[in-house]
């Protein structure tokens, strides 16, 4: 690492690991995925637990907040809760960029190594909404969850109908969860071939 001073502008290639230990430490089992689209943005880290998925903005010394108001729509359409990761040049200024349900994770360097410390907690994103959740979902995987929950197949319907009747038919918080096992087991290595497939 060529950072030498405590002062060092920090840049997103420095944040990068450094945050991903002090997320797999804090969070435990976890898997996060880097520049993945969510609406018209795209997502720097996503985090996905067991229970639920995190988005994480980076926002380094070297960024500025010219697309972070498109940025906050579009995480809070699909993540339950949201952090933006800043570096200290930001401390004073970010608040105001940020609805007050996000969280602040800074970044800095204190001599030794790049250190990540939350200055505010994230709360329950209220603006996270259901279907966009269940759209990250793939149709093998919604599929899966009708059988687990005995319901039809409804091989010839849309993704956005299979989502309608799991909405419809099922309590959010076992769906949710069963949601977020699908992810956790996903092979993301046939990311790219399954996409080609998917209908909206």
């Amino acid at each position: 690492m060529a950072i030498k001073r405590a002062d060092a502008i920090l840049y997103d290639i420095d944040i990068r690991e450094p945050l991903f230990d002090y997320l797999e430490e804090r969070f435990g089992k976890t898997r996060m995925f880097e520049e993945k689209n969510i609406g018209r943005s795209r997502a720097d880290v996503l985090m996905l637990t067991e229970s639920q998925m995190i988005g994480l903005e980076i926002k380094s010394d070297a960024d500025t907040y010219e697309r972070l108001k498109k940025q906050v729509r579009n995480y809070d359409k699909y993540c339950d809760i949201n952090y933006v990761v800043i570096g200290k040049s930001h401390e004073m200024h970010v608040e105001k960029h940020i609805p007050a349900y996000w969280g602040i994770l800074t970044a800095y360097y204190d001599g030794h190594q790049i250190v990540i410390e939350e200055q505010r907690e994230a709360e329950t994103n209220p603006k996270r909404n259901q279907d966009r959740q269940l759209s990250l979902l793939w149709k093998s995987e919604l599929s899966h969850i009708l059988e687990r929950n005995k319901l039809p197949k409804y091989k010839q319907k849309s993704k956005k109908f299979v989502r309608e009747k799991l909405l419809n038919k099922l309590e959010w918080e076992p769906l949710k969860q069963q949601a977020c096992e699908e992810l956790f087991e996903r092979d993301y290595s046939i990311w790219n071939d399954e996409m080609e497939k998917e209908e909206l």
